[in-house]
């Protein structure tokens, strides 16, 4: 009697476990009765009949992520491979269409998307298709996703997410754009040298122009400094003529001249013949100076 309550225990369990089952989160159950097409069992605790329901197929409703490498030509003949990456998902509503019309789905969107890069790559040139990768990857979604959509598939989001075009072909374009980033930094190189060129002569013309400026004004002083000595000399000393006023402040300013040179740290040596006689013939040389401007100047009136 006892043996007999196990084994109905033991087969009522089997049949208990048989005819419930546990769908989980964002996934979807075929059901099928006799070889037959049942109902879609949606997530949580669900019941089949033993031996007459089975359970076909588990369908994952999450959002999937389906990459494919597309070798193609471009418009001036290079050859590249193209890598696409497409997020898809199985439309809820559409678990039945999406097991029973495509026996491998992720071979069927492949084909597709193949086919689609491969019409529209052709058409661009190197340089275009890595600007208009965006635009190609918007065409190819909505290509796709109208016709999966049929099938139960919803593509969400297709992208270019690399362009690799043959070895050499990258390595023409990486010395191409050293070339360019080269003549770049000469022609700024230059512009900076200009630039300095020009600013050290505005400095040095400018420099000039002070000094020039410094220098005449300098010769101004002298000039009205020599005025009002002789002025001072003709007031103090009436006798004395305005040639013998100017040969004593031309003897003064010789022997500053002296006394500066003699005091300036920064001068070499300078030979200056400083004798006696040397002073002498310096006055007279002076003396006979002022006579000749005197005597020109009766020869004039």
């Amino acid at each position: 009697m006892e043996i007999t309550s196990i084994v109905f225990l033991v087969v009522g369990i089997f049949i208990l476990f048989s005819i419930l089952f546990i769908v989980k989160e964002q996934t979807s159950v075929v059901i099928e009765r006799l070889g037959k097409f049942h109902k879609i069992a949606s997530s949580g605790i669900n019941i089949k009949i033993p031996f007459i329901d089975r359970i076909a197929a588990v369908m994952n409703l999450r959002l999937q992520q389906l990459d494919v490498v597309v070798e193609t030509k471009t418009l001036d003949n290079v050859f590249v491979n193209t890598k696409v990456s497409v997020q898809y998902q199985v439309v809820r509503d559409k678990v039945k269409e999406a097991y029973y019309s495509l026996n491998n789905p992720t071979a069927q969107i492949s084909s597709y998307i193949f086919d689609e890069v491969r019409a529209a790559v052709p058409r661009l040139d190197l340089d275009d298709l890595f600007s208009k990768k965006d635009e190609i990857a918007i065409a190819v979604n909505e290509s796709i996703a109208e016709i999966m959509d049929n099938y139960g598939y919803s593509i969400i989001k297709t992208l270019i997410t690399d362009i690799d075009p043959d070895a050499k072909v990258k390595e023409s374009m990486n010395r191409i754009n050293a070339a360019k980033r080269d003549r770049e930094a000469t022609i700024q190189e230059a512009d900076a040298k200009k630039i300095t060129i020009i600013k050290e002569a505005e400095a040095e013309a400018e420099s000039k122009r002070l000094a020039g400026e410094g220098i005449a004004k300098q010769r101004l002083e002298i000039i009205r400094g020599f005025k009002e000595s002789v002025e001072d000399f003709q007031r103090s000393l009436k006798d004395v003529t305005p040639n013998e006023v100017m040969q004593f402040v031309l003897m003064t300013q010789y022997f500053d001249t002296l006394n500066n040179i003699g005091t300036n740290s920064k001068n070499s040596s300078i030979l200056v013949p400083h004798s006696p006689g040397a002073i002498k013939d310096f006055q007279e040389q002076i003396i006979t100076g002022t006579l000749l401007v005197e005597s020109n100047k009766d020869g004039n009136k």
